[in-house]
Parts: structure tokens; sequence; C-alpha cells
């Protein structure tokens, strides 16, 4: 346990700030497997609406350094291969 007074804060933020990262990381996960079981169920309107919440999430996750940006690009290009190839077959 953290003794002195600078310390406490840390924790503090740190327990603020993981909270935080969870709460992203999990909402472009959930995105990702979301739009990926829309498009295995060949619903692809809908997975036309879940593509922008995913790439929403995996932008937000980008901007605050959850993920690397490559990785957010990398995805969003992958999901939207995935769509498109759904859509034509």
């Amino acid at each position: 346990m953290p003794i002195t007074t600078s310390a406490k804060k840390a924790l503090r933020q740190n327990k603020t700030r993981h909270a935080r990262n969870t709460m992203k990381r999990d909402a472009y996960k959930k995105a990702v497997t979301n739009l990926r079981k829309l498009v295995a169920a060949k619903k692809m309107d809908e997975a036309r609406a879940a593509l922008a919440i995913a790439m929403k999430a995996l932008d937000k996750a980008a901007k605050t350094h959850i993920i690397e940006k490559n990785k957010a690009s990398r995805l969003k290009s992958r999901l939207a291969k995935l769509l498109a190839a759904g859509t034509k077959s």
C-alpha cells in the first residue's frame, strides 16, 4: 500500500485509468466480434451499421493509445474486406 500522499494519488489515478482503458478495450473487442457474427449470419444491412460502430471504437482506442494506430488501421481494413467479401457471396 502506498505511504506518501503522492503515491496514494498515483494509485487513485492508476485505478481510474485502468477502468477507462478496460472499458474502451472491451468496447472495441465487442464491436469487432459483433460485426464478425453478423457477417457470418449474412445480415449485411446490420453488419454495415456495425462496421461504423466498430471503426469508431477502434479509432477511440487508438487515439488514447490503448492499441497501436497501425493495429487499428489493420483491423479496420480487415473488417471492411470481410464485409465486402460477405456482400459478394
